[in-house]
């Protein structure tokens, strides 16, 4: 692992959605994307909430709510679906926006008849494929899983791990490799996709050291970066297998144990399961 004082200054980073207040309030969103469409935020709550966010206006609407759900990853596909996961409910859902259809199920609890244990995170490739993590496993004892739903909705086991406890997820640019984080041993790896789509041998490329990494997202500029939720703290993971720091919030207070990020632009937007609010990051500094 290499060390190093962050690249970017402290003000870099301010809130650009505080739902502390809010009516309906935010409820700890962990995962979250923009509308193709539209440009709107779309995030989730620790209630089963799905939330629509005009980051113009500061508002806030509720488009749906499994009672009894925690939503964790979030995705839009190219043809505007937002897919969600419920680690409470085990179920992979999925709105197909401004068609006026209600939510549907996708994966509920099985696949394959393999019980999920807590569906986490997803990532989808242009050509509409889901990949999700189920997490299971600690810093000692592997478990879990990398799920994959085609653009049909069949789903299959696509690796079986072990995992460390299997969080973020993120396709390569190039489409040839899946970037998992493993939050219990602080590490992430990759899985290669094959040309037949199948999956190749997990690779370790990164350790963290006492670095928690939740949310994966490739930048702009074609480098992987990790939101760790433990310290509140943004890390580049370098090719040559080295770590640099970019943003670190010493109090914990504008980034609050971050979870997945998304780039728009040169800026970051980043949730915080440990606060109300979502935070902005101009990472220009950093992406040259």
């Amino acid at each position: 692992m290499t060390t190093s004082a962050p690249l970017l200054p402290i003000d870099s980073a301010r809130v650009i959605f505080d739902g502390f207040r809010t009516s309906p309030v935010l409820d700890h969103a962990e995962g979250l994307d923009l509308d193709p469409v539209d440009g709107s935020l779309w995030c989730g709550g620790e209630a089963g909430q799905l939330y629509r966010i005009d980051l113009a206006t500061s508002s806030i609407e509720l488009i749906d709510q499994n009672p009894g759900g925690f939503i964790l990853g979030l995705r839009f596909s190219g043809d505007r679906k937002v897919f969600w996961l419920d680690a409470v409910r085990r179920q992979v859902r999925r709105l197909a926006v401004g068609t006026g259809q209600g939510p549907e199920v996708v994966v509920d609890e099985t696949v394959g008849g393999r019980p999920l244990v807590y569906p986490n995170a997803l990532d989808i490739t242009a050509e509409g494929v889901v990949y999700f993590s189920d997490s299971d496993g600690d810093a000692e004892t592997g478990g879990g899983g990398i799920y994959r739903i085609s653009a049909d909705d069949s789903s299959e086991l696509w690796c079986a791990g072990p995992f460390h406890f299997a969080n973020g997820v993120a396709i390569s640019p190039d489409g040839q490799w899946l970037y998992v984080a493993e939050s219990a041993s602080r590490a992430v790896c990759r899985v290669a996709i094959l040309p037949d789509g199948s999956a190749g041998a997990i690779e370790r490329i990164w350790t963290l050291g006492n670095r928690v990494p939740d949310g994966l997202a490739f930048g702009p500029d074609g480098r992987l970066y990790t939101a760790c939720y433990y310290p509140s703290v943004i890390l580049r993971l370098e090719s040559d297998g080295g770590v640099t720091t970019i943003y670190e919030d010493p109090i914990g207070h504008t980034l609050s144990n971050p979870t997945n990020l998304i780039f728009t632009g040169t800026d970051a937007l980043v949730a915080n399961l440990g606060r109300w609010h979502i935070t902005t990051i101009d990472m220009q500094a950093a992406l040259t």
